[in-house]
């Protein structure tokens, strides 16, 4: 009798989960009518199978909305029907964002300023992710983003960003365009971005002398447009024109770190990297104080710059 008894609650657990509305939870409450399966509680979570991204693709199969934990990224992430999609905090954010609004990193929740200039939408702030290290050191390829504060000191790292060796800023790899040391969504930007981004602001297209494609010296006063922030520069040229600050992207004389370790022209000078290379050096852009263009040029992949990101 006990056997038939043990033996009918278990066909009738079996019957109730599979035909019917299942509630977990500590209140008794039935289940929402909408749904199957209704976990509620205030002090414990639900976990879904967790595996690495290797795993996740040899699932044999996936049916459309299977959803698994992903270890490699730190996202759930679901089968669309043709591809897995990721659902991280970031791109979910990056999915409602509009131009404009603040960029809020969830990295390490800090928030930077956006601004629309033509067809492309720029931070407008450099980026300060990572930890600081000593300017004695190279950064290193490993599971730490590292950043450089002018004079060692991270007053300086929140006032104007993080500074940053090519190959850090790059996450070692070499592509044209990568995500970098960026948030999600966003990425690094190229030499030809750089170059829209200047015509944008009224300087000639094309390798003439003082063109975007030309290398030294080049435009009118873009160099004025994209700074910001009056009291941080030295006075010069930059910010005695007349357009000083009006694009919004609000660079800032944050100097740089040399390849020796020491710290040069803060106050003076906005330096900011491209993600094209060309052997030891890559192209860079440089704004100074006593200038209202732009300047172009190759530079030492170990000197530490700032960095903008673009978005995709």
């Amino acid at each position: 009798m006990k056997k038939f008894i043990i033996l009918l609650s278990t066909i009738l657990l079996y019957v109730s989960l599979c035909f019917s509305q299942v509630a977990m939870n500590t209140d008794g409450s039935s289940a929402n009518s909408s749904a199957m399966l209704d976990v509620n509680s205030t002090n414990k979570g639900m976990l879904i199978p967790r595996m690495t991204q290797a795993q996740m693709e040899g699932i044999s199969s996936p049916a459309t909305g299977l959803s698994v934990y992903n270890t490699d990224v730190n996202a759930v992430c679901y089968f669309n029907g043709s591809d897995w999609d990721c659902m991280d905090a970031q791109s979910l954010f990056n999915k409602t964002f509009l131009c404009g609004d603040p960029l809020r990193d969830f990295r390490d929740g800090q928030t930077y300023n956006t601004v629309q200039i033509g067809n492309q939408c720029w931070m407008a702030q450099n980026l300060n992710v990572g930890i600081m290290i000593n300017s004695n050191n190279n950064q290193t390829d490993n599971d730490t983003i590292e950043k450089y504060c002018y004079n060692n000191d991270t007053a300086n790292c929140d006032t104007y960003g993080g500074l940053y060796q090519w190959d850090e800023m790059m996450q070692y790899v070499t592509t044209e365009g990568a995500q970098g040391i960026c948030p999600n969504g966003w990425h690094l930007p190229t030499d030809s971005e750089w170059m829209t981004l200047e015509e944008s602001l009224g300087m000639c297209s094309g390798t003439a002398s003082g063109c975007s494609g030309e290398t030294g010296w080049r435009g009118t006063d873009e160099g004025s447009k994209l700074a910001g922030n009056e009291p941080l520069w030295a006075n010069g040229n930059l910010d005695q024109n007349a357009n000083f600050g009006t694009s919004g992207f609000e660079a800032l004389p944050g100097g740089y770190r040399n390849t020796s370790g020491s710290f040069n022209n803060l106050f003076g000078g906005a330096y900011f990297r491209t993600s094209n290379e060309n052997i030891l050096n890559t192209w860079t852009r440089y704004l100074s104080f006593s200038h209202a263009q732009v300047f172009r040029t190759y530079n030492n992949k170990a000197h530490g710059y700032s960095v903008r990101c673009i978005k995709d």
